[in-house]
């Protein structure tokens, strides 16, 4: 859903693949490797199965989609090396992401299995750095339920409405110039145990909207853009909006 054809070798951007009613099935970042090869590297999407729904564009186009399984992704709560903003570092079958921003250093590599362990602690602070900048973290429940304009994702550059065609791409389109959009993304904090999918409430006990994305205290939830300035809820106890944070758009 974004337009590829701008990026420059060694760059890349947020997209997504979408339905065709325009809902969101994967998030994902683009990588122009070279100008024959372009990289998608999945969030939470069963690489496998976006594989095979982009096969089906393919027809007689001279292109080959692959799922690289020789390859292991490992996070850091630091600054690259190299990398900067939406230019990869690639070296070989090394590649060096900034997934950072100005309030929170992180970077991605992708390379051939090391010795990198996991750390349940730091990766639930890496998901909630997502969350907290307004990159959701979709689940299998939450996929095909939410365009992206309710998510969002014009904030991270994550799509475009003047492209050629793709799935969904008309919705996308008409909702952005008919400024349509009702709904949109709000971080809330205290949501501790809370799961995705979960009503949220006013504080007079009607729903307003849902959890889309939840990680440690912080969640994403799609709520009405417009809406009384009062108190929200979820499972009834109180939580609190708080303003998404800028920096990850590449």
């Amino acid at each position: 859903m974004s337009d590829v054809a701008s990026l420059a070798d060694g760059q890349w951007q947020w997209s997504g693949w979408l339905t065709p009613k325009g809902r969101v099935l994967a998030l994902f970042t683009v990588l122009r490797h070279t100008s024959e090869r372009l990289d998608l590297i999945v969030l939470d999407e069963d690489a496998e199965a976006l594989a095979t729904s982009l096969k089906r564009f393919v027809f007689r186009s001279k292109v080959a989609v692959e799922v690289r399984s020789d390859l292991q992704a490992s996070g850091s709560l630091s600054a690259p090396k190299q990398a900067q903003a939406a230019h990869a570092a690639i070296d070989a079958d090394v590649i060096e992401l900034d997934f950072g921003s100005a309030t929170q250093a992180r970077t991605l590599i992708l390379g051939a299995p090391g010795t990198a362990t996991y750390d349940a602690a730091q990766h639930t602070r890496w998901r909630v750095c997502d969350l907290a900048h307004g990159l959701p973290r979709l689940d299998a429940g939450q996929r095909e339920q939410w365009t992206p304009q309710q998510l969002s994702l014009e904030r991270l550059r994550a799509f475009s409405v003047s492209k050629g065609c793709y799935p969904g791409q008309e919705i996308i389109a008409r909702t952005h110039f008919l400024g349509q959009a009702k709904r949109g993304a709000v971080a809330l904090r205290g949501v501790e145990g809370a799961l995705p999918g979960q009503d949220v409430g006013s504080a007079d006990g009607h729903s307003l909207g849902r959890l889309a994305s939840v990680a440690g205290d912080l969640a994403l939830a799609v709520l009405p853009i417009e809406r009384a300035e009062s108190g929200l809820q979820v499972n009834g106890c109180p939580v609190v909006e708080t303003p998404l944070l800028e920096g990850l758009a590449r």
